[in-house]
C-alpha cells in the first residue's frame, strides 16, 4: 500500500502511534471526532446518516494540529495519508490538475483512509488572488468539485495557519463538515501536556516542578 501511495509523488503514508486521548487539550474536537467513526460504518449509512466529509483545522503553529490528524487515523485505525500540496503544482499547462486528480484517485484506493492536507492555504492562497496564470483556481475547482461528489470514504483533515487566504468558497457550510480553531494551550492544559511527555520519558511528574515549568 505504501508502495502505492507514493507512486503519486504527492502522497505519504503515515503510520502513527499517538491517539486521539493523548492530545493534550481540545476536549470538544477530540470527541467530535472519536464520534464521527461510527459514521463510516455500512449500518449508519443503511440507516441514512451520510458519510462525514471532513474537518479543517486553524491555528497558529505548535497548537496541535498534525498531531490531531496522525491521532485521527491511529484512533480510527485508518491509514492516515498526506497530500503534499507543493507537489501538485507544475510548470506544463494542465499537469498540475492532472497531478491533484492522480493523487486523489490513489487515496480513493486506500480507502477508508484520512486524507491528511497540511498548511493547504499554500496551495490554494493564489485562487483568491489570480496571481499565477490561473494555476491555483484550476487546483481549487477540482479539489473542490472531488470535495462535493466524492463517494469514497476518504475523511479530509485539512490544516491551516492563515485562513484569511485561503478563497472563501472553501469556507462555506458543507465543504467541510466543521471549522475548529485551535488555540495556544492554557495553564492547566500545558500541565497535563507536560505530565504525558515526561511520563513518556520513563520519568515521574511528582519530579519535576511543573508549576513553573506552566
Amino acid at each position: 500500500r505504501r508502495a502505492i501511495i507514493r507512486q503519486s509523488g504527492a502522497l505519504d503514508l503515515y503510520d502513527g502511534e499517538e491517539i486521539l486521548s493523548s492530545v493534550g487539550g481540545y476536549a470538544s474536537l477530540t470527541e467530535w471526532l472519536s464520534g464521527r467513526k461510527a459514521a463510516f460504518n455500512p449500518e449508519a449509512k443503511k440507516f441514512g446518516i451520510p458519510t462525514p466529509k471532513g474537518v479543517l483545522l486553524v491555528g497558529v503553529p505548535g497548537t496541535g494540529k498534525s498531531m490531531i490528524c496522525k491521532g485521527t487515523g491511529a484512533s480510527w485505525g485508518y491509514p492516515v495519508v498526506k497530500l503534499d500540496m507543493g507537489a501538485i503544482f507544475n510548470s506544463l499547462v494542465g499537469a498540475s490538475e492532472q497531478n491533484l486528480r492522480a493523487a486523489l484517485k490513489i487515496a480513493e484506493m486506500v480507502q477508508p483512509c484520512v486524507l491528511w492536507i497540511d498548511e493547504i492555504e499554500k496551495g490554494l492562497s493564489g485562487a483568491s488572488r489570480g496571481n499565477d496564470s490561473g494555476v491555483s483556481s484550476r487546483i481549487f475547482g477540482t479539489l473542490l468539485t472531488w470535495m462535493q461528489d466524492k463517494k469514497a470514504q476518504v475523511f479530509v483533515m485539512a490544516t491551516a495557519n492563515d485562513i484569511t487566504t485561503l478563497p472563501p468558497e472553501l469556507l462555506r457550510k458543507g465543504r467541510f463538515d466543521e471549522i475548529f480553531f485551535l488555540d495556544l494551550p492554557l495553564a492547566s492544559t500545558r500541565k497535563r501536556i507536560f505530565e504525558d511527555k515526561i511520563r513518556k520519558t520513563g520519568r515521574s511528574p511528582e519530579e519535576f516542578d511543573l508549576d513553573a515549568m506552566v
